[in-house]
């Protein structure tokens, strides 16, 4: 959800400092038998024999104040135990599933379950740990059926070295949210969204035309925000954060100029972005649930959020690709293999993540189950899927959706890669804060000063974590 996400942007800072963190005030999964490195023994590459005795430990599992999730888990169970009855999963829940600090200190003391959640944007800091157990060799289509249709952006972001070290569960791709009931009101066709910042721009004034303290679009400049979201515009642009051994800046480029540019002109020019800047999450949700703004940048999860907290409706909603098309902000999470596991603790585990997250009609994809349960069916989340899964997928969401799947249909039909968020994301975000802020407040904001100013600050702290 996007709720974990923003707590863990905003812990990232204290993550860093959590090393020194006693791995006592930690769990202990150490009960599990993993113990050595299977290094790729042979027979590697064949799934688990349903007669093998094997135990792991699991965290993540649903919290009990999410009764139709946490009885799914259980159903699975039983389930996935049809197949392997001598599997043990020994989970424990969490809500968050991963609090920065006590993940940290769980790496450093080797704590951490057999079967560990973690963003894909934390495998770097679980190699540098040591923690983590390469899968390559236990990953194929007899193991993942599905394999072959997961988007290898996705794959790409768990891997390191050639080495595949996790299976994705879930992710995002950000892209244009909208507000369609403004966009009929404004004469703009809701099925047909814009997909350039010209066309974005062109569409604002119409929304802005509507008055009554409506916005044509929003856009988030504190609490790192603005500096993620700037790196989502730049990615569809086809810009770059940081060179290619991420020592270096690489932002301050003709496609970052753009960004701000785009901004600037929107705010000052055209009039479309509202005098009240210093926006933060949720505020863009709350505008456009409101009906009080027409368009941001955003991920499916935004529309759950609108409906389910804020009480807007599904039907008022939809999304576009990344503006742009070039790539596209990406984000999620996986499970992680943890360093020293036996072969058979590998193998059940990819078992336990390929039937519960990576096939059609079971787990999280038994749409009709979700729907009985009274769970949002039809939001484009997760959407690691290409090919036919995906087609499949798509069929199976329509067969049971609950929310109106045509909505997002401009979204899902172009599909965008995903890049990740950069390496030491925090750092930077807070530092192009300052740059995003200032064109939002400024009419005279000096555009190549504020990307040279954060060029030299990001260097800085780039330099200083080495």
């Amino acid at each position: 959800m996007k709720t974990n996400r923003l707590l863990r942007r905003s812990l990232a800072a204290v993550a860093v400092g959590a090393l020194v963190l006693p791995a006592a005030a930690c769990s202990s999964s150490a009960d599990s038998g993993s113990s050595g490195d299977p290094g790729a023994p042979n027979g590697a590459e064949a799934p688990l024999d349903p007669s093998a005795k094997v135990t792991i430990s699991a965290d993540c599992q649903p919290p009990t104040t999410k009764p139709g999730e946490r009885r799914q888990w259980e159903e699975d169970i039983a389930e996935f135990n049809k197949t392997y009855p001598n599997v043990t999963i020994r989970a424990t829940d969490a809500s968050p599933c991963n609090e920065p600090a006590k993940f940290t200190a769980q790496l450093a003391g080797r704590t951490q379950p057999d079967l560990f959640y973690a963003y894909f944007t934390d495998l770097g800091q679980a190699l540098d740990a040591g923690a983590v157990e390469d899968i390559s060799a236990y990953v194929n289509e007899t193991t993942v059926p599905a394999l072959k249709d997961i988007d290898p952006s996705v794959l790409d972001t768990l891997r390191s070295e050639g080495k595949l070290y996790g299976l994705p569960v879930t992710n995002y791709k950000m892209g244009l949210i909208y507000n369609r009931k403004l966009f009929t009101q404004a004469g703009l066709d809701p099925d047909k969204p814009p997909t350039t910042w010209a066309e974005i721009r062109t569409a604002a004034q119409k929304i802005s035309a509507l008055g009554n303290g409506v916005n044509g679009y929003g856009e988030y400049s504190a609490t790192n925000q603005g500096g993620w979201h700037f790196t989502a515009e730049l990615y569809g642009l086809g810009g770059r954060m940081t060179g290619d051994d991420g020592r270096k800046a690489a932002f301050n480029s003709p496609e970052g100029k753009q960004v701000l540019q785009n901004l600037h002109d929107m705010r000052w020019t055209d009039g479309t972005m509202g005098a009240a800047q210093g926006l933060k999450w949720p505020d863009l949700m709350t505008q456009t649930s409101t009906d009080k703004l027409g368009m941001y940048i955003g991920a499916p999860d935004d529309i759950t959020y609108m409906v389910q907290t804020l009480k807007g409706n599904y039907a008022d909603y939809g999304m576009g690709p990344m503006p742009g098309g070039r790539a596209t902000l990406l984000g999620g999470d996986t499970r992680l293999f943890k360093k020293g596991s036996t072969p058979d603790q590998i193998k059940a585990g990819i078992a336990w993540v390929t039937f519960k997250y990576l096939t059609m009609g079971k787990g999280q994809f038994d749409y009709a189950r979700n729907r009985s349960d009274n769970l949002p069916v039809g939001i484009p989340q997760p959407s690691f899927f290409t090919g036919s899964t995906l087609a499949a997928d798509n069929a199976a969401k329509a067969a049971s959706a609950t929310v109106p799947v045509r909505n997002y249909a401009p979204y899902i039909s172009e599909q965008v890669p995903g890049k990740t968020e950069p390496a030491n994301a925090q750092q930077l975000y807070k530092v192009l804060d300052n740059a995003v802020s200032a064109v939002l407040t400024d009419r005279g904001a000096d555009i190549d000063k504020l990307l040279a100013d954060a060029e030299s600050q990001a260097n800085k702290v780039l330099a200083s974590l080495g």
